[in-house]
């Protein structure tokens, strides 16, 4: 892999390597505009899987339509070791899309990118790259995800796909991730997948000092402004009220007051915009924080029910198991960094 600042030479792409057993070849096809984040995020884990192996067990190319530098969204240019006509062949495909998403694409790298799926290759798409996939009409019938930003953008257009609000999604043969570091996780349960991945993963999250591996399970968070737009600053304010008192919540009636408005008038506004009640709300605010510490800390369960304004063990164990459908203690076993 080649980056060159503006001022810099362009530099020649690497001849095509030949296959070697048990090492996989990953392409990522660079779109103008691409987002670097979550290309960086992707390929520097990979990069350090094959140092916790201390062997190569991924190899990295960069694909463009052309050659020639392409450039970020950020500015920088990174010139591809192959385009399209010349690029060897892949293990899996992963479209690292861009920002602004593009009118339109080249017609050429989505027959390219179909020809990939008819020879089985994975395919994956990074921020904005699930927008490519389903341009080519090859996500129909799979789970896919894509930034928050963009997920109203690609139901009004593919109407008939299945789009989530995941960090990320694996389903089958397709890898899609909502972008920033969220390519991070993807690449690194993908890694886990391997035959001894698990161990290899979470060393490659140690150097990259990622103190655990999101799991496909976890949502993006999509600000409530966002949600909400500008029209509901009375909501938005409560809920900020209500997420900086999760130690010791607020009954209703003092967020009502702080707020200058009635109960009845707090719980009309939680139903309307947030379809739920404001208690139910607030659990979740409180159940969501207390995943994050299971998985983030090494804090005690007693201390972290405390925390989040559960009054005993016993009675958080039981409000989390029936929101996220297994104990406490159950959901540290399922995080490698907690074996």
């Amino acid at each position: 892999m080649a980056v060159a600042t503006p001022a810099a030479p362009s530099v020649s792409p690497t001849p095509a390597p030949s296959r070697v057993a048990g090492i996989k070849t990953y392409g990522f096809l660079l779109i103008p505009n691409f987002t670097t984040i979550g290309f960086a995020s992707a390929i520097e884990t990979l990069r350090m899987a094959n140092l916790a192996a201390k062997r190569t067990l991924f190899r990295t190319l960069l694909i463009a339509a052309d050659h020639g530098p392409v450039q970020a969204s950020n500015g920088m240019r990174v010139v591809p070791d192959h385009d399209i006509e010349d690029a060897p062949p892949l293990d899996a495909l992963f479209v690292v899309g861009s920002n602004p998403i593009p009118a339109r694409y080249d017609r050429r790298l989505l027959n390219w990118v179909r020809r990939l799926s008819q020879q089985h290759v994975a395919l994956g798409g990074i921020c904005t790259g699930s927008h490519l996939l389903a341009s080519a009409e090859l996500l129909k019938g799979y789970r896919c995800t894509v930034h928050w930003e963009d997920i109203e953008q690609l139901k009004e257009r593919f109407p008939g796909i299945v789009i989530s609000n995941q960090l990320f999604e694996l389903d089958r043969d397709r890898y899609t991730c909502s972008g920033g570091t969220a390519s991070l996780d993807m690449t690194l349960q993908l890694i886990a997948r391997e035959p001894g991945g698990v161990e290899i993963a979470t060393q490659a999250a140690e150097l990259l000092l990622c103190d655990r591996m999101r799991g496909a399970r976890e949502q993006q968070r999509i600000p409530l402004r966002q949600r909400l737009g500008h029209a509901q600053p009375k909501l938005s304010q409560i809920v900020a009220i209500m997420e900086a008192n999760l130690e010791e919540p607020l009954e209703l009636e003092e967020l009502a007051q702080l707020n200058e408005v009635s109960v009845r008038q707090l719980e009309r506004l939680f139903h309307k915009y947030l379809d739920r009640t404001p208690s139910q709300y607030y659990l979740e605010l409180r159940l969501n924080r207390a995943r994050d510490l299971l998985l983030r800390s090494e804090s005690q369960v007693r201390d972290i029910a405390l925390a989040c304004g559960f009054a005993s063990p016993a009675h958080f164990s039981k409000c989390y198991s029936r929101f996220f459908g297994h104990s406490p203690r159950g959901e540290r076993k399922q995080s490698p960094l907690h074996d």
